[in-house]
């Protein structure tokens, strides 16, 4: 059984994507998910940097990263995210189009905790989430 400091954990995600309707149906799927999550949001890895050393009111949980963005993508988001201390132990899940191999161990070599290929239905992504959320992905990882 949980204790209600357990309960009360608001957990705290921060979706980078330029795309909007892939942000909004993010957040979209979080409020089906947990009303209660927080997400801050970000349109590309240099936005993504901005935020995360400076802007944002408190590290996120977890960061999805979208890998193909104008300005600085995906990997050198991530890079630049496991170079930087206070930063480098948050759990960074790759959440792209691309279902490519080489994507795929390219953003595990660079520290990704997970990747997951953008689903077709919004059911698939809650379930995508719901996956990344309860399955252990701790800070360090």
């Amino acid at each position: 059984m949980s204790t209600p400091e357990k309960m009360k954990k608001v957990k705290t995600l921060f979706i980078v994507d330029d795309d909007a309707d892939d942000r909004e149906l993010f957040m979209e799927a979080l409020q089906e998910i947990d009303g209660s999550i927080v997400c801050y949001t970000a349109h590309n890895g240099e936005d993504a940097l901005k935020k995360l050393t400076g802007e944002l009111p408190q590290i996120p949980d977890f960061i999805f990263l979208d890998l193909n963005m104008p300005r600085l993508n995906g990997k050198q988001c991530l890079y630049e995210i496991k170079r930087i201390d206070h930063l480098k132990h948050i759990p960074v899940i790759i959440y792209s189009t691309s279902s490519e191999q080489r994507d795929i161990e390219e953003s595990s070599r660079l520290g990704a905790a997970h990747f997951l290929t953008k689903p077709n239905t919004f059911d698939e992504l809650c379930n995508q989430i719901n996956y990344v959320l309860n399955n252990g992905f701790q800070p360090g990882n």
